[in-house]
């Protein structure tokens, strides 16, 4: 007998195409999501002066940060106290303990966010004003000191109306910096509004243009956790890096204290990115399984020995069995 033409075996052309672009799509959105998270960091979470004074002032209350504000400072009062060097061994102690007492004060919470705020401010202000002269940034400490006498003075401690309050420009950023930083802040704020918005894009078009969608929706939650879980372990390894790479007056208790303070924000997004991943993976897993048990009940035979027990259990107890 002539027979018509084969069908053809698998997929069609058409849908190896839309399964090749959903696939490159859902990839470029898993590639794109870490790294936009990180720019949009970089660009709007650690330029934020609000936020980054509200991260770095429970450091005010960080005991190794207390003792490394303590050491810095007793060392500089003793650098600039005009005694002999027998007198400089046995004041040390006495003059290190003296600040160490004022690190739990209210006056020096003070003095901590008001030094944070104007250092951050004076960063933001030259990297965003290109018109600004190559100089390094500097930040005047009058402000600071007026408020912690203010503060002082308040507390009624003696000679604190005294302290002099003296215009002292502390350089935070070098000159031969600036160009190189600006530009990379510049691209920070681009790449951290539009990678992000690439990336729910590419996951939205990758989906739509999927046949099988729960699976492609189950492909972008996991590489949406694997973003998040390979974020997390940049955050740590950077850490370490960090660390490692400083000088070694630098106390590395105080340094890796500054460093949580400053990506904790990054971290929570690192594991909201896995957890949400994970979650909405194994619920599309779950609703494609729960889905799949009735339409295999429907498609059971009726000459099979499966169906035969079911009917049999449907029959009335006490009741025989129709002899055919």
């Amino acid at each position: 007998m002539p027979t018509g033409p084969a069908r053809p075996v698998g997929p069609t052309r058409a849908v190896r195409l839309r399964n090749a672009l959903s696939a490159l799509l859902i990839a470029l959105c898993c590639l794109l999501l870490p790294f936009g998270a990180l720019a949009a960091w970089a660009a709007y979470g650690l330029a934020d002066t609000g936020q980054y004074v509200s991260s770095m002032a429970p450091l005010a209350d960080d005991p190794d940060v207390r003792d490394a504000v303590a050491d810095t400072v007793g060392e500089g009062i003793m650098r600039e106290v005009d005694v002999g060097r027998p007198m400089q061994g046995t004041m040390a102690p006495f003059v290190r303990e003296a600040v160490r007492s004022f690190t739990q004060t209210r006056a020096f919470r003070l003095a901590w966010d008001a030094g944070n705020r104007a250092a951050h401010d004076a960063i933001l202000r030259a990297l965003q004003d290109e018109d600004e002269d190559e100089q390094a940034v500097t930040v005047d400490l009058a402000p600071v000191t007026a408020q912690v006498k203010d503060q002082l003075t308040q507390d009624h401690v003696p000679l604190a109306a005294r302290i002099p309050v003296q215009h002292t420009a502390v350089v935070v950023l070098p000159a031969a910096e600036l160009d190189q930083l600006r530009k990379g802040f510049h691209v920070l704020e681009v790449a951290g509004f539009w990678l992000p918005v690439a990336a729910v894009v590419f996951a939205v078009c990758g989906i739509a243009l999927a046949v099988h969608r729960r699976r492609a929706v189950m492909a972008t939650a996991l590489g949406t956790a694997l973003g998040g879980g390979l974020l997390l372990l940049a955050l740590t390894v950077g850490r370490r890096l960090t660390l490692a790479g400083l000088p070694p007056d630098v106390p590395h208790p105080a340094a890796a204290a500054v460093y949580d303070a400053l990506t904790s924000t990054l971290r929570t997004v690192s594991w909201l990115l896995l957890v949400l991943g994970l979650a909405v993976a194994v619920l599309a897993w779950l609703g494609g399984h729960i889905r799949r048990r009735p339409d295999e009940e429907r498609k059971l035979p009726t000459g099979t020995p499966d169906s035969a027990s079911l009917r049999a259990d449907s029959q009335p107890a006490g009741q025989d069995m129709p002899i055919t």
